[in-house]
Formats: structure tokens, sequence, C-alpha cells
């Protein structure tokens, strides 16, 4: 750390005076408590007195005092950071959210009404000539809102050769389809060939293996499908809380 020291001409038996032609440069540093002692230094050529420093001193035992800089590391105050770093680090943590964001929202934050909202209409996919997938669900049911990410990824995949028609149980419009494909428990997924017949289901909570290898064998104009009749953990279809919608063009 840096001192304050100044020189005296001090007489050997009486006070001090201060003898101005020789003064040494003053320099300051303040940096704590300070304390103050004595140090004999070489005597003055002009003088048969001896010199003496009073050293304003803060502890340490540096070899010279040093000169106040100007730069904020003596003076105790951080440096400015570098912008171009806070920059670069700015937008790489934005585009590191955006990832998360996208990944989020593709994984787990598709609901029942994305798909609603992408589904196509019951009768024209029936009219359209390609294989369908018709998934009977209902907004209160716990496994249809889970399932929702993986029937969405699903319909990315192949909805240029499937069609993807989705029918809520609590919608009165749908009675006649639900006793048709005997639909007890939700989400019910029935597999239709392209002239509209079914080729089978499958309900509940089952690995996605089964939607996908179902899908494809539609897609690729199969007789049949490898999972014709599986049955997972479901809701109850009794549960339905049954509304009429007005619009009747709802597939809702």
């Amino acid at each position: 750390m840096a001192r304050l020291v100044f020189s005296l001409n001090l007489p050997s038996s009486h006070g001090f005076n201060l003898s101005p032609r020789h003064h040494q440069p003053l320099f300051f540093t303040q940096t704590g408590a300070p304390r103050f002692r004595a140090v004999r230094c070489q005597p003055n050529p002009e003088s048969s007195e001896p010199q003496e420093k009073l050293v304003v001193d803060n502890g340490e035992n540096s070899a010279a005092p040093k000169e106040v800089e100007s730069s904020s590391s003596s003076s105790g105050f951080p440096e400015t950071p570098n912008k171009d770093i806070n920059r670069r680090v700015a937008a790489v943590t934005v585009i590191a959210a955006l990832s998360l964001f996208v990944s989020t929202r593709l994984d787990f934050g598709i609901s029942l009404k994305d798909l609603t909202a992408s589904a196509l209409p019951y009768e024209e996919a029936l009219s359209n000539g390609k294989p369908t997938v018709v998934e009977f669900y209902a907004d209160w049911c716990e496994v249809c809102r889970e399932l929702a990410p993986d029937v969405y990824k699903i319909e990315q995949q192949y909805k240029d050769k499937v069609n993807f028609v989705m029918l809520n149980v609590d919608n009165t419009k749908w009675e006649q389809e639900l006793d048709e494909f005997g639909v007890e428990g939700i989400p019910h997924f029935a597999f239709l060939d392209r002239e509209g017949n079914e080729e089978g289901n499958v309900v509940g909570r089952l690995p996605r293996q089964y939607l996908v290898e179902n899908v494809n064998a539609l897609a690729s104009g199969k007789q049949s499908i490898p999972h014709a009749r599986a049955v997972g953990q479901y809701s109850s279809a009794e549960a339905r809380k049954v509304h009429q919608v007005t619009d009747p063009l709802s597939h809702g």
C-alpha cells in the first residue's frame, strides 16, 4: 500500500524546523487507519544535522512510497466491464432461452386445444380418399392431455398421408359415432382405411410406438394394423359432460 511521506529537518535537542529547501515530493494514498513512525534517512549533503522522515504507514513494510495513480485499480473502484463481452453473453442467453422455450413447447406445451385446431373436420376426412385416425377425447380427460404431445408429433409426421380428426365426447353431435365405434373409455383412437372402414382401435395410455406403428400401417396402405385392439389406462366416457355445440361445423 502507498504511504504519506514528508521530510523534516529535526535538530538533535530542540523541537524541529521545516526546511522548505529540502522537502521531498509528497505522495498520498488513503488505505485504512494510518500509523506514524519516524525513519532515519541519509544526511543532507548541505546540512550537518541528521534528517528524519515522518511516515504515515498502513502497516505494510513497503520499501518506498508510491505515487497515487489515477487508475480504478489503485483507487479501489472496479474497472468498467467490457461492453462487447456483455453483449455476447446477453445474445447467448437469449438464444438459449428461445431454444428452451421451443423445446418445451414441442415436448410439453401442446394442448388438446392445439390438436383440435389442427384437426380435420370428420365429414371432410371421410370424403378425401385418405386413411383416418379419429381420436375421441374430452377436455377433462387427464390421459388425453398427457398423450397430446405424442399425438401432435405423430400428426406432424404423417399429416400429408393420413387424416387426423378430434371428436369431443361431451358434444352431443357425436352420439351416433360414440355408439358406432363403441367408445367406453377415452382417449379412444379409431383407425380407418381409405374407405372409412375401421381397422382397429387403441384405448387409453399405451406406449407411443403403438400409435406410430398403426399410423404407419395406414399411411403405407397395408390391409391391417399391428395393434388392432389394445387397451391401457383410460378415463371413463360415462363421466362425460354433455353439451350442445351451436356451431354445426364444429368437430370439437
